[in-house]
């Protein structure tokens, strides 16, 4: 055991040779914006072999959450470990600062859209810190989230688009009113198909979250792949596979557009742990961070 212990140290300070200590609550770095003091944590493994930049992976929490848990849930600061690549996980707004957090991707959710916060100039300035502290490759950043982290990602990848090089957002949905963004951008979306928070087949939002949403009743997870289908010019028709696992919806695009939907997956991020106790049982059909990020590094501006 204490031969584990001792590993186990030693890697994490390999690891977060930038950021210290593993636990992200005693990680966050800060950057005022409008007068508000935003905070993020940042996971940056050492440069690669004759690497001067490298790609940065932008993880957004889901509602109610905060930077550790999507840390915890996504396995994402191992991934980057192995890979070499920075990733970042901002913190949204809520009344405890630290702690059920959200973010305001219009229809939802709680206290970042019902006070009207700007996470879209959050993330933008927080994207200028970043390339200006760290070895990080502009024209290689992603964004992922889950559930609210990724319907802010749409927003983000609608409105950041010129920044921004690929997205991936997991459980999560349109609403039917959006805004093209002003250029094709590559989209990878999953979602589960036992999901009751974010249904697979649109409707009203379920669980204890359904009360942060405005109302507005999400779309079936197929109206992701038609939005960024259109704004990349794909062929109108998709192209679907289907194996005992998931179902998947591509097609030929200026950008592409892939949907995945995990059978035995309901709200929660495929191949990662769950939220919480009470959280949706993650599906092993997928490892949604190994896909996302083999999807993202084939991806540049």
């Amino acid at each position: 055991m204490i031969t584990e212990t001792l590993g186990r140290s030693l890697l994490l300070t390999l690891l977060y040779v930038v950021t210290g200590t593993a636990a992200a609550g005693q990680d966050a770095k800060t950057l005022v914006l409008d007068g508000v003091t935003r905070s993020y944590v940042v996971r940056a493994p050492a440069l690669p072999a004759g690497a001067t930049r490298v790609p940065m992976v932008i993880v957004l929490h889901g509602g109610g959450g905060n930077a550790a848990n999507a840390e915890t849930m996504t396995g994402f600061t191992a991934k980057a470990a192995k890979e070499g690549f920075i990733v970042v996980y901002p913190n949204g707004s809520g009344r405890l600062q630290d702690k059920l957090l959200t973010w305001n991707a219009g229809h939802c959710c709680a206290y970042a859209m019902k006070e009207g916060v700007d996470d879209v100039k959050f993330i933008d300035a927080l994207i200028d810190t970043m390339v200006r502290d760290y070895p990080v490759d502009a024209h290689r950043i992603y964004v992922t989230g889950m559930s609210n982290g990724g319907m802010m990602t749409h927003r983000l990848g609608r409105e950041l688009s010129g920044r921004i090089a690929a997205i991936a957002p997991v459980v999560a949905t349109v609403f039917g009113d959006e805004a093209r963004p002003a250029r094709p951008l590559p989209a990878l979306i999953i979602n589960g198909m036992l999901d009751k928070n974010v249904p697979y087949l649109g409707g009203p939002p379920g669980g204890r979250g359904a009360r942060g949403w405005d109302g507005t009743p999400t779309q079936p997870a197929l109206k992701q792949w038609e939005f960024w289908a259109t704004a990349n010019g794909c062929k109108p028709t998709p192209r679907k596979e289907e194996n005992a696992k998931w179902i998947l919806w591509s097609n030929a695009c200026a950008a592409p557009v892939e949907l995945y939907l995990i059978k035995d997956n309901g709200h929660a991020w495929p191949g990662g742990q769950a939220g919480s106790r009470r959280g949706d049982k993650p599906s092993t059909a997928m490892n949604a961070t190994d896909v996302i990020w083999e999807f993202f590094k084939a991806q540049s501006k």
